[in-house]
């Protein structure tokens, strides 16, 4: 069979015009079908600055499904507001303002779990946990970033305890010394409501904790982060701004622990890990400790994706 001269110049046209096309489709489509991460955010981002950077990071992130963002009481800290779940619920409301974004804000328990009776601190937030849980794929489990207080996560379980097996939590608190194998319990978190720290180390749920020993090595500077963050964005502004007037009164350096957890999660490879068995009086149950994190890496990646996502938003 031979081919015209006229018919070869076509089908070489054709090519041309749909070479493109298929190229295209052959590398997006697996990325568009690829599926993402439903998880559900805890903050009690009233309470200091860290939980602003952490959550902004946590809204930008493209591999994850932000279902909710949960509003945590700081009730019982020495320097607490009079409605500080309340201050939370309102800071979560600006961040997700300042992106544009339309993602669920709950509020939370108001304060700390009770010591008898209904234990539970009923809210929106607790409730919304319980119907994503019940919600994930029979198998699968839904991720839920605790930055505060378990308060909301714990009241979840006892309300409805069929959720355990189905909530897979990742949390900052505690300290641990890896050497001797010791947990303490006395760092914010854990104080903000032990009832229901309490509550998660007896269950079934599953836990991955980032101790504050470890989160403290997330240590960023004032001038910095100015130079990175201002005037880039509102959303920079924003973070810059609560940096400097936050009442704790630290300019110069932070520690900006919720963010080493976001870090740790996304980059796996940036964080040691080891599985522990708790003492019996810890509720004797296996949990994943982050026990070294590279802080400098992180610190690194959060500027870096932060000034990304404003040129791509700038682009638009």
């Amino acid at each position: 069979m031979i081919l015209s001269r006229a018919y070869l110049n076509y089908i070489s046209r054709s090519f041309k015009n749909w070479f493109p096309v298929a190229l295209f489709m052959l590398v997006c489509i697996p990325a568009i079908g690829q599926k993402k991460m439903p998880i559900i955010l805890d903050a009690d981002t009233g309470n200091e600055v860290d939980d602003l950077f952490a959550i902004a990071r946590v809204l930008i992130e493209p591999t994850w499904e932000v279902l909710a963002l949960n509003a945590t009481h700081w009730q019982t800290s020495h320097w607490a507001v009079p409605e500080s779940m309340e201050n939370s619920h309102r800071l979560n409301q600006l961040l997700v303002g300042q992106l544009g974004l339309s993602i669920k804000t709950n509020r939370g328990g108001v304060a700390r779990m009770y010591d008898w009776g209904d234990k539970a601190q009923h809210s929106a937030a607790a409730y919304e946990i319980i119907k994503q849980a019940k919600n994930m794929p029979s198998g699968e489990k839904l991720t839920v970033i605790a930055l505060g207080a378990l308060t909301n996560v714990a009241s979840a379980i006892y309300i409805d305890p069929g959720i355990e097996s189905r909530i897979r939590l990742y949390w900052l608190g505690t300290s641990f010394d890896f050497e001797r194998e010791v947990l303490t319990r006395t760092d914010f978190n854990c104080m903000m409501d032990i009832q229901a720290l309490e509550t998660l180390l007896q269950s079934e749920v599953e836990m991955t904790v980032i101790p504050v020993n470890v989160a403290a090595d997330m240590q960023f500077d004032y001038k910095t982060t100015q130079s990175q963050l201002s005037g880039i964005h509102t959303l920079g502004d924003v973070l810059v701004d609560r940096w400097y007037n936050h009442l704790d009164g630290s300019r110069n350096k932070r520690t900006i622990w919720d963010l080493a957890l976001i870090e740790a999660m996304i980059h796996p490879e940036w964080a040691e890990s080891v599985t522990v068995t708790t003492s019996k009086d810890s509720g004797n149950k296996e949990i994943t400790f982050y026990k070294s994190i590279q802080a400098d890496k992180m610190k690194a990646e959060f500027f870096e994706k932060i000034i990304q996502y404003v040129q791509d938003q700038n682009r638009r």
